[in-house]
């Protein structure tokens, strides 16, 4: 007599254990790291949050840095500065350039972050495209601007005087908080074209395509250094952004009254050069701008006697 046998409604996992029942798999969400001195450590803090979208999914784990993550960063943005500025237009116009490209390799990445994000494909597709271009338009400025902004000055006396720009040093960045990549590019991109480092804080709820442009700068031939970039809370690190004395500049990219009258106190102890791009649309024309770059520039003047260029006991 034959038996009839039933599949048992048991199910065997991988490690061999029965399961009465299938559970559905949990997604490994990506840790994004910040990014210092051309490594991606995570935050020394330990901290880490979940920005969410519309629908409250989570969308990674992202580090939440601390004011140490931020002293470590100007760390390394003060050692790169001599041999950032010290590179030639044409090298560091190179460069921007190799961003754009890689940038370009990785746009389908970045499409998705910003759709995961809350964008539309076509928002996100004219997005990504424009920071491209906007790349290759600062790429384009790096060894013209300082023609169009030199100048040599008339004197009633015998010598030559010329004003030339120079860049400011290390530059700390508030980046657009409602933009996840146009935004900080259009930011990071002036400040880098003119010799300056940088330290920048990405969107505290859309910080995917931040530390994603960080992995693109890592492939771009960038050194470490340049450009540093963190994640977390603006209400927890600005007033160390403004307050460290070794900053030499800093960029606010939001409309809060409070926090600029912060920004105009604390800039005051050292002197720091000040930015507001609180009213500017980065999707248009009024985006890019050579005077970008000359936000974070200083104007060095030099006096040369006339005897000294034409020789010894010569006239001019």
């Amino acid at each position: 007599m034959e038996k009839t046998i039933k599949k048992s409604s048991l199910k065997v996992s991988e490690n061999g254990l029965e399961n009465k029942t299938s559970s559905k798999r949990l997604e490994v969400l990506k840790t994004y790291k910040i990014y210092i001195g051309g490594q991606f450590p995570r935050t020394e803090s330990g901290r880490y949050y979940f920005p969410t979208n519309a629908a409250g999914k989570k969308l990674a784990n992202v580090c939440l840095s601390s004011r140490k993550d931020f002293r470590d960063a100007v760390v390394k943005a003060r050692g790169a500065v001599s041999g950032w500025s010290g590179r030639s237009a044409f090298n560091r116009s190179q460069i921007l350039y190799r961003m754009a490209e890689m940038l370009e390799g990785r746009k389908a990445q970045f499409i998705e972050e910003l759709i995961l994000q809350d964008g539309t494909k076509a928002k996100a597709e004219k997005e990504v495209n424009l920071a491209i271009d906007r790349l290759i338009y600062y790429a384009g400025w790096c060894d013209k601007f300082q023609q169009l902004f030199s100048a040599v000055n008339p004197v009633a006396t015998s010598h030559f005087n010329f004003s030339v720009p120079e860049p400011t040093g290390v530059v700390s960045i508030i980046a657009p908080q409602g933009d996840s990549l146009l935004g900080l590019v259009s930011v990071i991109a002036p400040v880098i074209a003119g010799g300056n480092t940088c330290i920048v804080l990405a969107s505290e709820t859309k910080p995917l395509c931040g530390v994603t442009f960080a992995e693109v700068l890592n492939s771009s031939d960038l050194p470490g250094g340049v450009v540093n970039i963190l994640t977390g809370k603006p209400s927890e690190l600005t007033s160390w952004f403004v307050d460290h004395m070794d900053v030499n500049a800093t960029i606010y990219c939001e409309k809060d009254s409070e926090t600029k009258k912060m920004i105009r106190e604390k800039s005051a102890t050292n002197l720091k050069r000040i930015t507001f791009y609180d009213k500017i649309n980065w999707t248009t024309e009024e985006g890019q701008s050579p005077y970008f770059i000359m936000d974070t520039q200083e104007i060095k003047t030099t006096w040369h006697p006339v005897e000294n260029i034409a020789g010894a006991g010569g006239g001019y």
